[in-house]
């Protein structure tokens, strides 16, 4: 049987993690032609965004790439909620000189970005926050798309070869940023314990804690067939994250990520910093509309050169990674790879 990664012509059975927000269409098509799958976060952009993202991915290189969607979750959006979320931010309006009114709240383009992903004939589409449904399954493979699912669980990780996904990501403790999970409460495993405990027939795709060779090679040992590789090529030099994320994750040390709701209302693997502290017993509004409430306070604080309150998404090994090339992070990382057969 074929391995599924060899079909795509990669180098090394690595994906780029699809980081939303640091995955420009450089970045994504560097890690195509450093050899592994490069993956492009689309999950907060628009459909007509999602287009031009793809269409600048395959000028820059002829190899496959994936896109990652976030499957929309639909919350109950409680005005009063939301009334007191909006209000625990106003310290950091303030602070920032931002205007005090809510911002407006995003609405998902799924649908569109599916369309877009079947017309332009994408290889690899890849999901977080849940499964999408029987119609986007078979639209997706009848225009040639290989499906990838995320779990958190093994329970996820079954619903996801139910759902026709032809691999799933499984997404340990140690990953960074925010957590796959979707069917009841995050259990938090390991991705050792989760690679032991999960026996699905198609393949699965280690992710969290992977940040060398040795790592990189032991989720192979165990079962996996691929791994995914976010913080270690987050701090790259051809990575979009804001620069004083970059120098957060390489100045951090051990013990110095941790969950947080802070900034997305949804648990999430980051640096620790002063709002993720401040906000620690602040009402906290419910996924996305929380993220919407923190998006303009993080932008003033990118421009202004605050990483206090920037969103300092890395895994629990960040702090072990080095800057530098892609491609020399890929080799680093790929030493402990072989052939995958």
């Amino acid at each position: 049987m074929t391995i599924w990664w060899k079909r795509f012509n990669l180098k090394y059975p690595m994906i780029q993690a699809p980081m939303a927000g640091s995955t420009p269409p450089a970045f994504v098509a560097a890690s195509c032609e450093a050899g592994i799958l490069g993956s492009l976060g689309a999950g907060y952009m628009t459909a007509d965004k999602t287009r031009a993202a793809v269409q600048e991915i395959k000028k820059r290189t002829d190899r496959p790439f994936s896109v990652n969607l976030f499957v929309p979750e639909n919350p109950v959006r409680d005005g009063a909620e939301i009334g007191a979320a909006h209000e625990a931010l106003a310290p950091y309006r303030r602070e920032l000189g931002l205007a005090d009114e809510l911002p407006a709240l995003s609405a998902s383009e799924f649908d569109g970005q599916v369309r877009v992903l079947i017309e332009e004939k994408v290889p690899v589409v890849s999901f977080t926050f849940g499964l999408p449904g029987e119609g986007t399954v078979q639209g997706l493979k009848s225009a040639g798309a290989f499906l990838i699912g995320t779990a958190t669980t093994p329970e996820e990780a079954d619903a996801a070869a139910r759902a026709g996904m032809d691999a799933v990501v499984l997404q340990g403790k140690e990953a960074g940023g925010h957590r796959g999970s979707f069917l009841g409460e995050d259990r938090f495993m390991k991705l050792a314990d989760l690679l032991a405990e999960t026996g699905v027939s198609i393949p699965v795709i280690a992710a969290g804690g992977i940040h060398d060779a040795e790592t990189a090679g032991g989720a192979l040992a165990a079962g996996a067939s691929a791994v995914q590789v976010g913080t270690a090529l987050l701090v790259s030099e051809e990575s979009g994250a804001h620069p004083l994320h970059k120098q957060a994750i390489l100045d951090s040390g051990e013990g110095d990520t941790v969950l947080t709701r802070a900034f997305s209302g949804k648990n999430a693997r980051g640096v620790s910093n002063r709002f993720i502290r401040e906000m620690a017993v602040a009402p906290i509004a419910p996924y996305p509309v929380q993220n919407d409430l923190t998006k303009p306070i993080r932008a003033e604080a990118g421009k202004r050169g605050d990483s206090g309150l920037l969103s300092l998404w890395a895994g629990e090994n960040g702090w072990r990674n080095e800057g530098g090339p892609l491609a020399e992070i890929v080799r680093r990382l790929a030493a402990g790879l072989g052939s995958g057969d």
